[in-house]
């Protein structure tokens, strides 16, 4: 089972973990990192209705708690990231006529969420289809295993793309790009997702693994290592974690302000006005950063207030 209180990790967190099922599995590689694990491999991973409100609350989560820097989300086994939707779940409530929810931050409450505090990387191994794509779309960071899969195949089952894919897709790849990924189904290879600007690093498979091996809170529990794309996701995480929190925060914020349209001008005065009205500006962890490179030695950040 997951861990579902502080007294199952290795640090104390400041707000209780939510309630999560056997589907998500939570790990923590450093007290400044999540790790979310999709834990459903029998059926690629995909999502339930209910699943996508456990996420949704646990990114809520990493956003208010302190100590957390970045969050990671990779699924478990070796075949898929996240194949999309549970179908026969789908298939259910068409026949008896209940709809199905998910959060208003969309498909496994990343898909469709807008302004998240904390950097998220996605770390996929394997099939990568539907909403699991929608997720990856709106993600800081991707990483992708060399035998993964992307696709958004709603229209050969007679559905769409609406968790937030859309839009976002022909901001990061282009018209013409996201016209065929999203009209046609087809379904592309780690590299080719690189050369358009979606994948930031493909990860070569350890052919003795399948790529990731048996990840997330149990592994992490019998003190196994990460593995392949999972691995690679954590040394960045790390690196992130090792910057300033409120730098990253505030950074990753301007980014997304030049990312959703606003004007170069607005969006830079928007940072300097968060800086100054937060307080960052002059503040505990810029005072420490200028002090630790004057003194030639790694800075010792605060946990942000943001």
């Amino acid at each position: 089972m997951p861990p579902s209180s502080s007294s199952q990790i290795s640090f104390k967190p400041r707000h209780p973990l939510p309630h999560l099922s056997s589907q998500t599995l939570l790990a923590f590689p450093t007290p400044q990192i999540l790790l979310i694990t999709l834990n459903r491999p029998a059926s690629l991973n995909c999502i339930s209705t209910s699943q996508h409100h456990e996420l949704a609350s646990i990114w809520d989560w990493m956003d208010t708690e302190p100590s957390i820097r970045c969050g990671i989300i990779t699924g478990a086994g070796n075949r898929a990231f996240c194949a999309g939707a549970d179908l026969k779940e789908w298939n259910e409530s068409n026949n008896t006529g209940k709809r199905q929810s998910q959060p208003r931050s969309g498909f496994g409450g990343l898909s469709n969420r807008a302004r998240g505090k904390k950097p998220i990387i996605a770390a996929v191994n394997g099939l990568c289809l539907g909403g699991g794509f929608e997720m990856v779309i709106n993600a800081d960071i991707v990483l992708a295993s060399s035998t993964a899969v992307f696709g958004l195949p709603e229209v050969k089952i007679g559905v769409v793309a609406l968790a937030g894919a859309l839009p976002r897709l022909v901001r990061t790849v282009g018209r013409q790009r996201a016209m065929e990924c999203a009209l046609t189904g087809k379904q592309y290879r780690a590299e080719e997702m690189k050369v358009w600007g979606l994948v930031n690093e493909v990860v070569e498979e350890d052919s003795n693994d399948g790529g990731n091996g048996e990840r997330g809170w149990e592994a992490q529990r019998r003190g196994e290592e990460y593995k392949g794309v999972a691995q690679r996701a954590v040394e960045i995480a790390e690196t992130i974690a090792g910057n300033s929190p409120d730098s990253i925060m505030i950074s990753k914020y301007g980014l997304e302000l030049g990312w959703t349209g606003i004007g170069v001008e607005d969006g830079t005065a928007n940072v300097m006005r968060v800086m100054k009205d937060e307080g960052i500006d002059g503040g505990e962890n810029m005072k420490e950063g200028v002090r630790a490179f004057v003194e030639r030695r790694k800075a010792n950040w605060v946990d942000s207030k943001l």
